[in-house]
């Protein structure tokens, strides 16, 4: 290891796919969070149809996670920046006039400010360690701790949440998902009758002719080996 202290780096983008990086969007930390909190939820569905007993409630699906951070600001000259081993660049973060409010205002131009080109809130990468999230801010509060005599602002802390971003493409793929609502392909094996493989995935063969018309199969009792067929998304009815 070189013995670099590596920092907790934001980085903020305008798009979804992470490519179009905010102008000078980036936050470092001056001091590393001590701990960081995941938070993971299941969302079910627990309708029911009138006039039927209570049933268990049924899976929908996995929601994004929550990231919750910690950031400490602080101008007392406490915090010093160590650069590379050896190099004359290290810095003792020091009150120059501005207290702290410079950094935190760098920090919401980074997390929090809304971007007018998008019309929403930047995309971010939190990134440290073993850490690496792409998510959007959903809420922060900063309180701030210590003053100078003129009421100037020294140290402060921004408690802040993030909201998981996933690609549509990689959600489907970690949830493993087999709703009707959703596109899905099989091939054929040995055995397999399209009735039965519309049961699978609608929970009902009666659909196995859409399916057929979706494919353009006249012959559903005889399905070729290896083929593949297309599921799409259905209408479902009673």
């Amino acid at each position: 290891m070189s013995g670099e202290l590596i920092k907790l780096r934001i980085k903020a983008y305008k798009d979804a796919k992470f490519s179009d990086e905010v102008a000078d969007g980036e936050f470092k930390s001056l001091l590393n969070p001590d701990k960081y909190a995941f938070k993971y939820k299941i969302e079910s569905n627990h309708d029911q149809a009138s006039g039927t007993s209570k049933s268990s409630p049924k899976f929908n699906k996995i929601l994004p996670e929550d990231l919750s951070l910690e950031f400490v600001f602080d101008r007392t000259g406490v915090i010093t920046d160590y650069g590379s081993p050896g190099a004359a660049d290290d810095q003792t973060f020091k009150d120059e006039g501005g207290g702290i409010i410079d950094d935190i205002e760098k920090f919401k131009k980074v997390v929090f400010d809304y971007n007018g080109d998008e019309h929403k809130p930047n995309y971010l990468i939190i990134s440290w360690g073993t850490l690496l999230f792409k998510g959007t801010l959903t809420e922060m509060d900063i309180t701030y701790k210590l003053f100078k005599s003129d009421g100037t602002p020294l140290r402060a802390t921004a408690s802040a949440k993030f909201k998981g971003f996933v690609e549509d493409n990689l959600r489907v793929a970690m949830e493993n998902n087999s709703s009707p609502d959703l596109t899905h392909i099989r091939t054929v094996k040995e055995g397999d009758k399209l009735p039965l493989m519309a049961f699978r995935i609608y929970g009902d063969s009666k659909y196995y002719l859409e399916v057929a018309k979706a494919n353009n199969i006249t012959n559903f009792r005889k399905l070729t080996v290896g083929s593949k067929i297309f599921f799409p998304p259905i209408q479902k009815t009673s």
